[in-house]
């Protein structure tokens, strides 16, 4: 090769070397505006577009844990919130996945997600049988909410088609809806304090209720294995409580494609937990983000090589 031939080719790589890498655009999938994966998927992708060089990330607003799964499930860039009982279906090809199992795998465990079922006094539900005849809401077709709903209401023996007149809402529709007196209850899975049942329990004339559903746990772990546990929100978590509420709770995590490069992985594991004093501004819950969860075994789906790694490096033991 004559002399300036070589220069040229010098001068190419030289020049390549000063680009910048170009940018890892990654997509949150949350959930409703009124829920807590939303405002907590928003701190998120502010810390990754901020902490990690070259990575932009935005959050989305989504259906819930259904609808991000099958985002995903052919794209690397998404990573979505989900609770564990839709990530199970998802990976096994189950439920709502019947016949197009998603290649997932876990990011992080996340907070409980527990199960709301509210209603308001004066609609005459006092447990979860007088839902029989009623209006309700079990969720929005793309939450995982939906899921834990139907299952609730065959532990409980009630048919959804036959024994109740369902709609399928998001949480802030379903709370507008039982103002204006078109659904008498609503199913509602999600972090603590939920901000749309805030918004119902401070409306004036209104009495919040939260209808006790802890004794179901065994039955529908019986059918679905053990995904859910008996849980407590504590009186006076929102308004009008005046006594503990029991109830089925379920684990989130944060979940991706199987696909996503493992230093990806690594960095966005390793930039939450390196920003979890921020995260918990956003929202309480993400004091839940704790290295000791982090076990395979609470997890029905394989962790991320990518973030198995970061776990190790900070002693958390996996198999």
């Amino acid at each position: 090769m004559n002399p300036a031939k070589l220069l040229a080719c010098a001068l190419c790589l030289f020049l390549s070397a000063l680009q910048p890498a170009a940018a890892e655009n990654i997509s949150i999938g949350t959930g409703g505006t009124g829920g807590v994966y939303y405002p907590v998927g928003g701190g998120i992708a502010a810390m990754l577009s901020k902490k990690v060089a070259g990575m932009e990330a935005t959050a989305e607003v989504t259906g819930g844990s259904v609808d991000n799964l099958k985002l995903l499930s052919n794209d690397p860039t998404y990573i979505g919130f989900s609770m564990n009982d839709a990530a199970q279906d998802a990976y096994q090809g189950e439920g709502k996945f019947k016949g197009a199992p998603v290649d997932a795998r876990t990011l992080m465990i996340l907070y409980p997600n527990r199960l709301h079922l509210v209603t308001v006094e004066g609609r005459g539900i006092a447990k979860i049988a007088d839902l029989k005849g009623h209006r309700i809401s079990t969720g929005s077709p793309g939450s995982a909410t939906e899921v834990m709903a139907l299952r609730m209401l065959e532990a409980a023996g009630l048919d959804k088609d036959k024994d109740v007149e369902r709609e399928r809402l998001s949480v802030a529709e379903s709370v507008n809806a039982t103002k204006d007196n078109k659904i008498d209850a609503f199913f509602w899975v999600g972090g603590v304090p939920t901000a749309a049942v805030t918004d119902l329990a401070n409306t004036p004339g209104t009495k919040l209720m939260l209808i006790d559903n802890a004794d179901l746990v065994p039955a529908m772990n019986q059918k679905y294995g053990n995904l859910y546990v008996q849980d407590v929100i504590p009186k006076g978590t929102y308004r009008g409580m005046d006594k503990d509420y029991h109830l089925a709770s379920v684990m989130n995590v944060l979940v991706a494609n199987a696909s996503m490069p493992d230093q990806v992985a690594y960095d966005i594991v390793k930039t939450i937990f390196d920003s979890r004093e921020e995260l918990i501004a956003v929202h309480k819950d993400t004091a839940e983000f704790k290295l000791e969860n982090q076990k395979a075994a609470s997890s029905p789906i394989p962790f991320h090589p990518g973030a198995v790694k970061y776990f190790k490096e900070h002693g958390a033991a996996f198999d």
